[in-house]
């Protein structure tokens, strides 16, 4: 079945109940969230084998941070222990024209200040296959960026597969250092994942004739991207999300998959969100998923796109759905009808 290996944060994630705002919110509801734990926990769901990596507080919220995981039958087994800080992210939800905030309070968390010698790579990838991060990783700190890098060399040394959401986040660092260090780190990529705006904000490789503001998305567009990133990096698959934007409550919502052949585009789906947040994380889930269990690139890319569109369903960051739940919608039942 092979292993997967996840590096990253997990965070607590305190939200207002409903749409409130933050200066309404008399109280928050409290869950645990980050993109390279919520794709192990899809992928535990899945009943695959997946670990996820990372340097917590040896308190109780930090223990909390790791029950969270296992729960999900996630492997804990490889988070340091240590330093003071479990990160924050407080969510305000959006509703119809108002968008969506994030506010974070992750600065000096104990994955943030981790060193090297925090994480054995050699064991934790033993008998590995698969090693997964994404760009809000690096973009911690200078140390955690070059944790990242011995990671990626240590997976490629033991013949690992490596992914990489781009995951661009302009409130953690600059486009140009951005550039830099992913430039580095995806020497060691074979499988890139990005959205409509990663490639252009970290790469500047943009998509002709596409406003993502306006709605507007041409995939011809995104052809020239993922065939640019492929080039230029030697990535054997390029997988980029489409997303238009109706509102903050409706998108229409599909994908594409390039192998460095073809390009495979999945059917759309309109989406009314219930969270948004963690929607690209179960993406690449569902792509790590089945391209790990050999699945055609359109069978894959369908099943990516699928696995996504029923995450937006579900509140919280983590996708807590069954493999036959994203074939039926895969499969074209999208009704929504009762399961008696």
């Amino acid at each position: 079945m092979g292993k997967i290996i996840t590096f990253g944060e997990i965070m607590l994630r305190l939200a207002p109940e409903g749409y409130y705002r933050f200066e309404q919110a008399d109280k928050y509801g409290a869950t645990y969230c980050g993109g390279e734990a919520n794709v192990a926990v899809s992928l535990a769901n899945y009943g695959m084998d997946a670990a996820f990596v990372t340097k917590l507080p040896a308190h109780e919220i930090g223990q909390a941070g790791v029950n969270a995981l296992r729960r999900f039958g996630v492997d804990t087994s490889y988070i340091a222990r240590g330093g003071n800080r479990v990160g924050i992210y407080y969510l305000e939800k959006g509703a119809s024209q108002r968008p969506s905030k994030v506010i974070y309070d992750r600065a000096g968390s104990s994955i943030a200040e981790a060193v090297s010698s925090d994480f054995d790579w050699e064991k934790i990838f033993t008998g590995a296959d698969w090693f997964h991060f994404t760009g809000i990783t690096p973009a911690l700190s200078d140390q955690v960026a070059d944790i990242c890098l011995e990671a990626c060399k240590a997976a490629k040394e033991k013949g690992l597969t490596v992914s990489c959401d781009l995951n661009y986040r302009n409130k953690l660092w600059s486009r140009e250092k951005a550039g830099k260090v992913m430039g580095e780190l995806c020497k060691y990529v074979d499988v890139c994942i990005a959205n409509e705006e990663d490639a252009a904000d970290v790469f500047g490789i943009r998509a002709a004739n596409t406003d993502v503001t306006k709605g507007k998305v041409d995939h011809e567009g995104y052809k020239d991207v993922a065939k640019q990133l492929a080039d230029r990096f030697g990535f054997s698959k390029v997988a980029i999300t489409l997303r238009t934007s109706i509102s903050a409550n409706d998108n229409n919502w599909a994908a594409m998959l390039y192998d460095g052949k073809d390009y495979y585009f999945s059917k759309e789906y309109p989406i009314h969100i219930v969270d948004r947040v963690g929607g690209g994380d179960s993406f690449g889930g569902g792509l790590i998923y089945s391209c790990m269990n050999d699945y055609a690139p359109q069978e894959t890319i369908e099943f990516a796109v699928a696995a996504s569109c029923l995450k937006h369903t579900i509140e919280g960051d983590f996708n807590m759905v069954s493999v036959d739940e994203v074939k039926k919608l895969a499969g074209g039942d999208g009704s929504g009808r009762v399961q008696r």
